[in-house]
């Protein structure tokens, strides 16, 4: 496969995908993915961008029940 950013050539391998929110900061470690030798650039799978896209929208619900909680005081 050609890498869509500098057409080098992609290897299977498994890389970090980070995701940065306004709450939150969440790495997701060994996410398997095709890798350019080039420039490194990672390309995921369909599979793995929609669990990917599960775990986010999980955690953002999660997220707005914990801001929910009201502490006395």
């Amino acid at each position: 496969m050609e890498c869509p950013h500098c057409r080098g050539t992609l290897k299977v391998g498994r890389t970090s995908y980070t995701v940065n929110r306004k709450a939150y900061h969440l790495i997701i470690d060994d996410v398997p993915a095709f890798i350019c030798e080039q420039c490194q650039e990672p390309l995921f799978t369909e599979e793995a961008v929609r669990l990917v896209q599960q775990m986010i929208h999980t955690l953002d619900a999660r997220r707005e029940e914990l801001s929910a909680i009201t502490v006395a005081v």
